[in-house]
């Protein structure tokens, strides 16, 4: 709200007090009036509609009648006391009780008035019954009244809550003392030519009817209206961060492509890029030419060719005299950059070294000369990277490697290395469906691999219960006799992790009988066993000195065994969908056909069986996302818990993705004719842009 008088404490308003306010704290964050505004109903119930007592069903979740009290009285002794009362219509008769409140209700009901009654119907020996209904007497102004006519708000509440009388009906009621006390002060925040062009409801008026609507037409106005505001200052924000990036920092002009690049491209590519591959290198180059720090995400699915397009970039960084570096989460993945890109440039064309926290004291110190002296032009690493000691003589790009593993402290060092900061690839192989992209990284331009290189073969998907497990061995013996290697991998869960083991370990024995020596080898890699032993096994592995490897979830990053074929996932229905997938990108990286055999117990709940069907129907990392975040909710897809920009109250990402690209478009017009929102009819925006972002800081994640 713009007016100060929503900033002031809960405890402050008519009915509330230090120990409500407490609770309310507590259990649901209410910390000030604003905060209890914005506590919408989850629901509405249609007060609009009168039932005959003889349409009542049991199970319909609330009803309203009118009708006449014949008969009330009180039964039982203390702990069974209850008041029993009887009412009837033109149609039949229904029994009301009530356990609580007995004195109050005993002397408000009048035999022979008619009242409106309204409650969850039940039926007791046949008959229709309503436990502890709210009651009005009847009369043509009772029947105008708005409480009456209306569909009635439902708020979440809690049983600590419920002991303060803050239940909905108590919460109701401090919002309609809310609402008649400083309703007039919730001041409009979008200006006329928005309001006009969208046809949107004013806010005061939205916030009235998403609380207490006239009818269900205006409270899907004020919904739209409410969404369309919280969507709209997220973009705000976001194309804002990116206008001050801009204007803030100005980035190396990398105005030429020389022989690293070229020499690279003509002789040293092992194959053809895809076209998907061309058009981001395009991007990617046109970035680097307009003399603005580039901060762009690169999203491809796993096996894509990312780390070619960025081993490209870097070497039109290298062409232009600056170095370059890759930032990757783990060392596995770190060491496997370096494995991969050495063996794309080879030994004597350019210089690439490894720095994690296992180099040796005398490699480091070597490998700090060369980068002070500018003779090093590629280093790969861990967060090692950002170290103080480790100093560039001139960086011009940053290529930053499943991003949201790093906070913004580590990713903000990385370009403190330089007097004009580095432009910046982020790269991720978790593919994020647009809408979250436009939510997350809103303010980095967004490229996307979505093609295979050519002669890579989609992965064949099937999935197994436990009574075909013999066809199962039958499969891994006939690929093994190919020659091929095969991975088991155990779902690893924080909660269950003895039973997790215990299952890895008894698979591990199933297997070791099914597959003796000396014929078959077999490799065990899980998160508890040393850290030497678990290189030990991966090498083997590697190497093909064993055919099967049984693992949990280590191997889900950072193996690269084209040789592997078979990806079998046991007990497939306790993954979520995005691991699934990464975990099935472990194979499929060599020329032969590759295959994923998800394995799971017969009962499935119904969102196991979605996940699943998923993985069957499609390789495409990007529908899969999509699904992921129909199934799960944004705020839980990996990577988006740490954003604090997903903390949506109306708006839903996996409904309102329409919206979000509206608001998003307004957004961009706005700023394309008044970047700095200077103009008269945009100082609304301004005055509430600055209220909304007073003291926070700018730098997500530029």
């Amino acid at each position: 709200m713009n007016g100060q008088s929503f900033q002031t404490s809960i405890e402050y308003l008519k009915g509330v007090g230090t120990a409500r306010a407490d609770v309310l704290k507590k259990e649901l964050g209410i910390k000030n009036l604003e905060d209890l505004l914005q506590h919408f109903p989850f629901r509405h119930i249609d007060r609009t509609r009168y039932y005959k007592i003889k349409d009542i069903q049991h199970d319909l979740p609330y009803v309203q009648v009118i009708a006449r009290l014949t008969h009330k009285e009180i039964l039982g002794e203390k702990h069974t006391k209850r008041l029993v009362a009887q009412v009837q219509d033109e149609t039949g008769v229904m029994e009301l009780v009530w356990f609580q409140g007995i004195k109050w209700v005993e002397k408000n009901l009048v035999v022979g008035k008619a009242y409106i009654l309204f409650g969850k119907p039940g039926s007791f020996n046949g008959k229709a019954q309503m436990s502890h209904p709210e009651f009005d007497p009847y009369s043509t102004e009772a029947m105008q009244r708005k409480g009456n006519m209306t569909l009635q708000p439902v708020y979440s509440s809690t049983e600590k809550l419920k002991q303060f009388t803050l239940d909905s009906k108590g919460l109701q009621k401090l919002i309609t003392g809310l609402l008649d006390q400083y309703g007039r002060e919730i001041h409009e925040n979008l200006p006329a030519y928005i309001l006009n062009k969208f046809k949107l409801m004013t806010r005061a008026d939205a916030y009235r009817n998403i609380h207490f609507p006239e009818d269900a037409i205006k409270l899907a106005e004020a919904k739209h209206r409410l969404k369309f505001e919280e969507l709209f200052f997220l973009q705000l924000k976001l194309l804002k961060n990116k206008l001050l990036r801009v204007q803030k920092f100005k980035g190396n002009i990398f105005d030429k492509v020389g022989p690293y690049f070229n020499e690279f491209y003509h002789h040293k590519l092992p194959f053809e890029l895809t076209n998907s591959q061309k058009k981001v290198l395009k991007e990617i180059r046109l970035d680097s030419q307009r003399g603005v720090q580039m901060n762009r995400l690169l999203q491809g699915d796993v096996g894509s060719g990312k780390t070619v397009v960025a081993l490209m970039s870097m070497l039109i960084a290298i062409d232009n005299g600056f170095q370059t570096c890759i930032m990757a989460p783990t060392e596995i993945l770190a060491s496997q950059h370096y494995q991969t890109i050495k063996s794309l440039v080879g030994d004597d064309f350019v210089e690439v070294a490894l720095l994690t926290g296992s180099t040796k004291p005398k490699d480091r110190k070597i490998l700090h000369e060369k980068l002070e002296n500018g003779e090093l032009k590629i280093l790969i690493g861990t967060h090692a990277l950002i170290e103080d000691k480790v100093q560039y003589k001139n960086l011009g790009m940053v290529v930053i490697d499943e991003q949201h593993r790093f906070g913004v402290e580590q990713r903000a060092k990385l370009w403190r290395k330089n007097t004009v900061p580095p432009h910046i690839l982020v790269m991720t192989a978790t593919p994020i469906p647009r809408t979250l992209a436009m939510t997350l990284y809103g303010d980095l331009d967004v490229s996307v691999i979505d093609e295979l290189p050519a002669g890579r073969k989609p992965i064949k998907t099937v999935h197994y219960y436990e009574n075909s497990r013999l066809r199962m061995f039958g499969f891994m013996k006939e690929e093994i006799a190919k020659g091929r290697q095969i991975y088991i991998v155990y779902p690893l869960i924080q909660e269950s992790e003895k039973l997790d083991l215990k299952n890895l370990m008894d698979g591990y024995e199933v297997i070791s009988r099914e597959f003796p020596l000396p014929q078959y080898r077999i490799s065990v890699v899980y998160g508890k066993i040393k850290p030497a032993e678990k290189e030990f096994e991966m090498q083997r592995f590697v190497k093909g000195e064993t055919q099967i490897m049984v693992a949990t979830t280590v191997i889900e990053v950072g193996v690269n065994v084209p040789n592997a074929s078979v990806m079998i996932i046991e007990n497939a229905e306790r993954f979520g969908l995005s691991q699934l997938h990464q975990l099935r990108g472990r194979v499929g990286r060599g020329a032969e056909q590759s295959f994923c055999i998800l394995m799971s117990k017969e009962k499935l709940s119904p969102e196991g069986r979605i996940r699943l069907n998923t993985m069957v129907k499609t390789n495409n990392g990007f529908e899969i996302a999509e699904t992921d975040l129909q199934l799960r909710g944004p705020g839980n897809i990996e990577g988006t818990q740490q954003s604090g920009l997903l903390d949506l109250k109306v708006a839903d990402l996996t409904t309102d993705q329409e919206l979000l690209m509206q608001c998003r478009k307004c957004v961009e017009d706005i700023f394309a004719v008044d970047p700095q929102l200077a103009s008269p009819e945009n100082q609304i925006l301004n005055l509430a842009f600055q209220a909304k972002n007073a003291g926070l800081s700018w730098d997500k994640i530029s």
